[in-house]
């Protein structure tokens, strides 16, 4: 997430809370989508960690892209941390080890995802590569062990690392060492969100299996094809994971605010400053019970800022995000995009896509869950190979959006950003397959033709 979000309206009632959610039901003609990504950067010499500091530094390319875009800076501490595009709604952000994230402003189609991300590119690379900089597009980091990776000054992170070890054994790993892709889509009333999540909770692990790149750690293999997926089953329990409950009679926007008002906190913010509440809940807050802040009500900025710090395979916010996915190459990204808009904005194909998922029960779905960042497409849920349900889902996104009937200048619809994933069908390995192919055949046994070969 770019920016805290701003808005000092006290809390009253918890009814507020749902209405916050509410506000997010837009009519079809009025959906969106926006693709988000992150990419690690590296010295293209000697591909090393880019600190933040210095004439080369994170901090200098930030400085470079204001400068080229117009974007309003975002400012921590007299630090740039991001850029804001007030026009258009996007913006730059800095993950916790340097990895640099594009939040794509929302847009009406896969071919305007697609142009985004390219012109997004192109002027990175215009600022980076003077720098000595270059990207990756890998879902995590493939050489680096955790004490290499420099820490960006932002007040949030300082209060996460010092939180995550006491909940988890990989939190501070997917802070700094990992990248995703997501997709953000919108539903049209209470209903369609929870179909919608539900959909999208029980087929996350197709996304995950299909876009799992992430099979190396500090330069070997680490015995997963998505260890960034693996990752996530044992960072922070309380704000990750499937929902079970979500499948529940009853479930709505009612029941995700009981949840997130039960989930830890992190922080909350006042002007510049982050001020540590974490492990009490949201909860405590809202009755006034937080021991830093005592008698203190949040407002509507603490909570949006909260539910940015949940972290379940699929986050209900004003709009849902798809978040199980490895960061990938430039040519892939707008197929999650493309999967998800197929699957959720077609009626028919998200009935069909329900129908695949809707006998499954939630110790079937977990177990998926936690069988694909080991074994990928090969993962089993009842009778079923993920492969065969991972074919499936992509003749159901092709056909969704064939009917949404979005076409390009050159009349084609967006069906064509679907390539990359059917490439990865017809092959039927995963891309982390792939490249563990390569680092034991022509990569002989190394990591750094990664550098080159998946570089943005």
């Amino acid at each position: 997430m770019a920016r805290d979000q701003i808005d000092m309206t006290p809390l009253q009632s918890r009814d507020e809370l749902v209405s916050w959610f509410e506000a997010g039901c837009k009519p079809p003609s009025e959906w969106r989508m926006g693709t988000e990504h992150e990419k690690t950067p590296f010295t293209l010499e000697g591909h090393r960690p880019v600190p933040y500091e210095g004439a080369r530094g994170i901090g200098a390319l930030l400085e470079g892209m204001k400068l080229l875009l117009g974007w309003e800076p975002i400012m921590e501490k007299g630090n740039i941390i991001g850029l804001y595009d007030v026009t258009g709604g996007g913006a730059i952000s800095l993950e916790p080890g340097g990895q640099f994230e594009l939040s794509g402003a929302p847009v009406e189609n896969v071919h305007q995802t697609q142009s985004e991300l390219m012109a997004h590119l192109a002027q990175v690379r215009e600022i980076a590569t003077p720098l000595g900089i270059g990207f990756l597009g890998l879902g995590m980091t493939p050489s680096w062990s955790r004490a290499d990776i420099p820490v960006m000054p932002k007040g949030r992170y300082k209060i996460m690392t010092n939180y995550m070890p006491k909940v988890g054994q990989y939190g501070l790993d997917m802070m700094y060492r990992t990248c995703t892709v997501q997709t953000n889509l919108d539903f049209s009333s209470e209903a369609d969100m929870v179909k919608k999540l539900r959909v999208s909770l029980a087929l996350q692990p197709v996304a995950t299996a299909l876009f799992a790149n992430s099979p190396f750690t500090e330069g070997k293999p680490n015995g997963f094809l998505s260890f960034r997926s693996e990752i996530w089953r044992d960072t922070d329990n309380a704000r990750a994971g499937m929902m079970p409950w979500a499948f529940e009679d009853g479930m709505g926007f009612e029941r995700y605010v009981d949840y997130a008002l039960d989930v830890p906190m992190y922080f909350v913010k006042r002007d510049e400053d982050y001020i540590d509440v974490s492990g009490s809940s949201f909860r405590a807050f809202f009755e006034g019970r937080n021991n830093n802040l005592p008698g203190e009500r949040p407002t509507l900025s603490d909570w949006a800022n909260h539910l940015s710090t949940i972290f379940p395979e699929v986050r209900l916010k004003r709009y849902l995000e798809m978040r199980g996915s490895d960061g990938g190459p430039w040519g892939r990204l707008p197929a999650l995009s493309a999967f998800w808009a197929g699957l959720l904005y077609d009626d028919v194909s998200l009935d069909a896509a329900w129908d695949i998922a809707k006998h499954w029960t939630a110790p079937e779905r977990q177990s998926l869950r936690d069988d694909v960042p080991r074994f990928g497409f090969k993962a089993r849920i009842k009778d079923r190979y993920l492969f065969e349900i991972a074919k499936e889902c992509l003749v159901l996104a092709h056909a969704g959006l064939r009917r949404r009937g979005r076409i390009d200048q050159l009349g084609r619809d967006e069906t064509r950003h679907l390539e990359p994933l059917d490439r990865i069908i017809d092959s039927g390995r995963t891309p982390a397959e792939e490249m563990l192919e390569k680092f034991n055949g022509p990569w002989q046994g190394s990591v750094e033709p990664a550098y080159a070969e998946y570089a943005f």
